[in-house]
């Protein structure tokens, strides 16, 4: 079991699994970092500084840590290097938790409207659609209707996929093909999901990043024609950020936080990469909540994001 004992085995053991990489090339530097010393001194901090930078948890939020443990360092006078896992571990895990992360345990959605309508963003590649099924296929599992939207009509493959997801999950499919409006797709799956009193729309939009003035454009006129439906709509942007791609997916974050009101992240790929580091900087640095992260292929291995059992994988010996 986690930290709190939050998750089920299964989940706990595939998040342990999806953050080993991560876990490996972190500690293993660190370990070099304090072999033969006994005080962390301001050498070991300058190396911890670059492990924490290497690592893709960001410059800026890694002097945030630094910063902190020079503060307890000077409070303690004498801060030996056996504690450093267990104040890195404190300093990050209170870092999440000033960032709106709600500490979710499963999948849930609030109370107040019906449908809760999603919209997702984020670049081709990154998992994107993957992510709209597995979502699908887990809110279906917990016995709730969906309704997906496939307003990625810019790639014919990416309204495929969905409509394959779909399928596979047993949930309708608003698809008008390649080269149609996207905000009539949106419009058309909102009303769906009206008519068929669904509990969640997940809608598609295309990825592309080329042109920002575009890409807000579009998705300023999909939001739009969404609220002719229903006037809050949509209750959540999600972006949809490959974690492997480390800085890559800073960049991307701050381009679509400029482009539009992001609310939540998904952060995908953390099975593949050292680079799980990502997850700690991005939730400080936008300040906008990580809610899912993908830790390998199945289905199930798309979780809520739990700040504590998060940070438990990551520091579990």
């Amino acid at each position: 079991m986690g930290l709190f004992g939050i998750f089920s085995k299964e989940k706990k053991e595939s998040l342990d699994k999806g953050l080993e990489k991560t876990k490996e090339g972190f500690f293993s530097k660190l370990g070099r970092v304090v072999a033969g010393k006994s005080k962390v001194d301001d050498e070991v901090l300058d190396e911890l500084e670059e492990i924490l930078i290497s690592s893709d948890v960001g410059v800026e939020t890694t002097i945030k840590i630094i910063e902190r443990i020079e503060a307890r360092v000077a409070k303690d006078k004498y801060l030996n290097t056996a504690e450093l896992d267990r104040i890195l571990r404190e300093e990050i895990a209170e870092l999440l938790s000033e960032n709106n992360t709600e500490d979710l345990t499963d999948f849930s959605l609030p109370s107040g409207h019906k449908p809760h309508v999603i919209l997702v963003v984020g670049v081709n590649g990154v998992g994107k659609t993957t992510t709209i099924g597995k979502l699908a296929a887990q809110f279906k599992s917990k016995g709730k209707s969906v309704v997906l939207g496939a307003a990625d009509t810019f790639r014919a493959a990416a309204v495929d996929q969905l409509k394959l997801w779909g399928e596979r999950v047993g949930v309708p499919v608003v698809a008008h093909g390649m080269n149609t409006d996207p905000s009539a797709v949106a419009f058309d799956a909102v009303q769906k999901g009206i008519d068929m009193g669904a509990d969640l729309v997940i809608v598609d939009t295309a990825g592309r990043l080329h042109n920002k003035i575009n890409l807000m454009n579009e998705l300023t006129k999909i939001k739009r024609v969404m609220q002719k439906v229903m006037p809050d709509a949509p209750h959540e942007i999600m972006l949809v950020l490959d974690g492997s791609t480390g800085q890559n997916a800073f960049l991307q974050a701050q381009e679509f936080t400029k482009a539009t009101e992001v609310s939540a992240l998904a952060i995908t790929k953390l099975d593949g990469t050292a680079k799980g580091g990502v997850v700690i900087g991005i939730s400080d640095q936008f300040k906008i909540p990580v809610k899912y992260i993908g830790v390998g292929e199945k289905v199930t291995d798309l979780q809520v994001f739990n700040k504590a059992e998060f940070v438990d994988s990551l520091f579990k010996k």
